[in-house]
């Protein structure tokens, strides 16, 4: 954004390097909403240093500009105000371009500049062959890593309101960002420029965040690889009408979206979790988690942390491992659907009333204290917490643990109750604190030298990305409609019932 908050409306930096092919810097939706990628390890402080990194390099080629750090967007103007990221030439580059333009088209372009953090969790074979050995010797090991991961989900998906309120920093938004939509926020006390809602936690995991009226008859069962194929499947191959309305093409032979089924592809549908299998060039998800199984969980409900440099800190990293390996080890029974309409009631009571006093939460089909619940789950998550520092020898998971369980006692503590404090003890509007934390951030980067050999590896891979890009876009030996046919056509495999 640029230095009054408003929305950058310039290309890529080109010293930042490709998009398409960047290792480590990329785009999400817009020319503007940068993605910071971080390499698979097994060591939090090298996971925080790269991210150090990527953020004070990227910092010196943005000129003036600023990052917006908190996860509601800067101030916005209309829809056609924002940029729709731009890949290229090559086939692969136009239909990362069509996808986002679909995306415009179908929700419009506002609702894509809401940024978070995704999590990728796995474990380490020496973990899986100990689990195997124990619960299942003759198992094949990839089938029996793919089982537990779908069980994880499902205990995650029970229980993932828990981070909304722990680590929710989207109390309330800027008017522009609900000009003109349908919303139950109100005027922050005398601020009519900020919308609130005063026990909010992440109005990003909301009906105003990646939330789709057309997704809603798409129920994904994640009680195995089959099923969850079985029900993403048709979404990805069967036209939506009000899609078909919207044209694949234009007038003029234009794509306007890359099809009109309810999905155009797979990252389109909008969930809190996802299974997750590395795919080969040209590969479908789908196609590769049935080919190869799980590989790794991808965790999408965490908020932006305005309060923390890079946006999350080592405690929260070390509470999500202490609470994804609990979700992996405790029992994980198949949900029905009246389980899954109630993970979505307690989504949406969370999101607006997580931090309300006496709110219950659904639990067995029963309303049940959402204080006691959260207690509860944290006395669970102790035994995991341990396990986990005598292996690494520490007492750092613990002390996570016992510093996320203060906000249970307080929830003032926690990042969205901050912010609404922020703004009622400073007399700022929400735009206006969050400004602040932007200009903050910025400080904190700037201020500090970036080592030379680090400057010098990051502007070899922006080299190196453009290389690869080129070399991309020279060796296409095929045209973009016959291209989009062969990817789709992955999408015809038998279904099993």
């Amino acid at each position: 954004m640029d230095t009054a908050g408003q929305l950058s409306s310039a290309p890529h930096p080109g010293t930042l390097g490709s998009a398409l092919t960047h290792p480590r810097i990329t785009t999400d939706y817009s020319e503007a909403l940068l993605e910071f990628i971080t390499p698979p390890s097994s060591s939090i402080p090298e996971i925080l240093q790269t991210l150090e990194d990527i953020h004070r390099y990227t910092y010196r080629q943005i000129g003036q500009e600023l990052l917006w750090v908190d996860s509601m967007p800067c101030a916005l103007g209309d829809d056609e105000d924002i940029p729709v990221a731009n890949y290229g030439t090559s086939n692969i580059g136009k239909m990362k371009h069509i996808y986002r333009i679909g995306l415009g088209h179908r929700y419009g372009r506002l609702m894509q500049t809401i940024a978070g953090i995704h999590y990728n969790f796995s474990l380490p074979d020496a973990f899986w062959q100990l689990l195997r050995d124990c619960e299942d010797p003759g198992a094949d090991m990839q089938s029996f890593k793919t089982e537990r991961y779908f069980g994880l989900i499902r205990n995650f998906r029970r229980n993932f309101w828990l981070l909304l309120y722990l680590f929710g920093a989207a109390p309330a938004v800027c008017k522009s960002f609900v000009k003109d939509r349908q919303h139950q926020l109100i005027p922050f006390g005398e601020d009519s420029h900020s919308q609130h809602a005063p026990f909010a936690t992440s109005l990003r995991m909301g009906d105003l965040g990646y939330q789709s009226k057309a997704q809603e008859s798409l129920i994904v069962c994640y009680n195995n690889l089959q099923n969850y194929v079985n029900a993403l499947r048709p979404a990805l191959t069967t036209p939506y009408s009000a899609y078909e309305q919207i044209g694949v093409k234009d007038g003029n032979g234009d794509y306007r979206q890359l099809s009109s089924n309810l999905l155009q592809i797979e990252n389109e549908f909008y969930s809190t979790i996802r299974p997750k299998r590395t795919t080969e060039s040209g590969e479908t998800p789908l196609s590769a988690l049935c080919e190869r199984g799980v590989e790794y969980i991808e965790v999408r409900c965490i908020d932006l942390n305005p309060f923390e440099p890079v946006g999350i800190s080592a405690e929260q990293m070390r509470f999500l491992d202490i609470f994804l390996l609990h979700c992996l080890l405790q029992d994980s029974p198949e949900t029905q659907e009246t389980e899954h309409l109630n993970i979505m009631e307690n989504q949406r009571r969370t999101v607006y009333q997580g931090r309300e006093p006496g709110l219950t939460l659904l639990k067995d089909d029963r309303e049940c204290s959402a204080e006691q619940w959260r207690r509860a789950l944290f006395k669970q998550l102790v035994d995991v917490a341990k396990l986990l520092d005598d292996h690494q020898q520490s007492q750092l998971h613990v002390a996570a643990l016992n510093l996320f369980e203060q906000r249970l006692d307080d929830p003032g503590k926690t990042p969205s109750a901050r912010i609404l404090e922020e703004m009622a003890a400073t007399d700022r509007s929400y735009f206006q604190v969050a400004l602040g934390h932007a200009e903050q951030r910025r400080a904190y980067f700037m201020d500090t030298p970036l080592a030379a050999d680090v400057q010098a590896r990051y502007r070899e891979m922006a080299n190196a990305s453009l290389e690869r890009q080129r070399r991309i876009e020279v060796s296409d030996n095929l045209d973009f409609d016959q291209f989009l046919n062969n990817y789709y056509e992955q999408y015809n495999f038998p279904l099993n019932t």
